[in-house]
Order: C-alpha cells, then structure tokens, then sequence
C-alpha cells in the first residue's frame, strides 16, 4: 500500500511521488542500512570495551603479588617511567625512593606510597600512575587445584586437576604404570571431613571391562598411589 504526498517540484508545482505508506505515517525517511550497519558496528565496539575496562578494573584493584610485572609512569619526570617486577620478598627499588614493599597492595595504594617518597623532590603536584602490566603465572598456577600420583609411575608429582580426570587418565599423564606396578592394588586417598577415605582400584580388572565403576573422577588434593607388586603377584 502507498500514500501520495504532496510535495513541490522543479516547476514549483505540486507533484504525488510515491512514499512507503509506513514512513508516511510515522513521518520520517526510510532508514538507510549502511547507517544501522554502521550504528551497530559502534555498538559492538563500544560494548567490548566496557567489558575490557571492567576486567581491567577488577584486575588492578587487586593486591599484587611477588612476581608480578608493574609499570610506573610520573608525568612530571618522564626519566623514571619503568616497567619493574616485584621481588621475591614482595619490594621494589625504585629511582629517588628506595626500597619500597609492593606486595599486598594495590596499585592505587602503591601509587600513593611512590608519591609519598618522591614529592619532596619536586615542587609541583607529582601524578604518578601504576599500572599491572602482567601477573606472576608460576603464582597464579599455583593457586589451581592439582592431584599427586607417586610410587610406580613414570612420572610421579603434582598434576593440575582438570574438571573430569579420572584414575586411568591421571596415571596417563604420570606417564603410565611403571613395570613393578602393582596395578590391582592401587589407591585413591583422600580427605573427607578431615578423615582419609581410600578408594581401591584394579587396574587388570579395568582392561577386562570389570571395574569401570572403580575407574572414579579426582578431586582437589587427592593422592594416586601405585604400590610396588610383590614377587609373586
């Protein structure tokens, strides 16, 4: 359906091209696609930053650890603008301000302990910022929660839990059962309300299709143990 409107034309006559009845009636053109595509594109960019800005928030209110990588900047003295990492003991060093402990604050806070140090060097207002530039990985792996596997395995130690690893899997990533393995008798421990629960699992029985009910999922903390088989076993 379609509306004449009147408009002028060249011959300042009155002319009736026809509009889409739609935009008659809401009294406006029609939208041009490239405009939405664009209005949308701006959308997406901007949306994308503000979860950016968010993260990135979260991430420097957080207190820093040892280890962790820091850039320092001062407006006023762009000679002391660097990116530093923080000792083992959890201090900087740091031009005109010495030793200062780093660890345990936050980025404002120790912006404000730097400004504390440097101001009576300078006459004008310091504006000092730090930001984290990049966290102690070594720290923050280990933070993950991780299972053991020791006795007879290639590879005994510490494994990082994954969400569904169970005992087969676990013993895989040791690097599989070693040649004196006692593989009906091993062990699952594990602490349950402070009391340690032991879960048997028979490793021959799990290649025969018997056990795969023993065949259990780890949790945090756990303990594979594969004892040594005996002379006649």
């Amino acid at each position: 359906m379609v509306t004449r409107l009147p408009v002028k034309g060249p011959n300042n006559k009155l002319t009736s091209p026809e509009v889409p009845d739609l935009f008659t009636r809401i009294g406006r053109a029609p939208v041009n696609d490239g405009r939405v595509g664009m209005v949308m594109r701006v959308a997406v960019v901007a949306l994308l930053f503000f979860v950016g800005f968010v993260t990135s928030a979260f991430a420097q209110s957080a207190p820093l650890q040892p280890g962790d990588n820091i850039q320092i900047s001062v407006w006023q003295d762009p000679k002391l603008d660097r990116k530093l990492v923080i000792g083992p003991d959890g201090m900087i060093s740091f031009p005109l301000a010495g030793h200062i402990k780093a660890a345990g604050k936050t980025t404002g806070e120790l912006e404000q302990a730097l400004k504390a140090r440097l101001q009576k060097n300078y006459s004008g207002e310091l504006d000092i910022t730090v930001a984290l530039a990049e966290v102690n990985k070594e720290e923050e792996a280990a933070t993950k929660p991780r299972f053991y596997v020791t006795g007879e395995v290639s590879k005994p130690g510490p494994y990082l839990l994954n969400q569904r690893t169970n005992i087969v899997q676990a013993l895989a990533q040791a690097g599989g059962l070693g040649i004196y393995a006692a593989k009906g008798r091993i062990q699952v421990h594990r602490k349950v309300h402070g009391a340690d629960s032991i879960f048997l699992f028979d490793y021959n029985a799990y290649q025969d299709g018997a056990a795969a009910a023993e065949n259990i999922n780890l949790q945090a903390g756990d303990i594979v143990i594969v004892p040594e088989r005996g002379l006649f076993e």
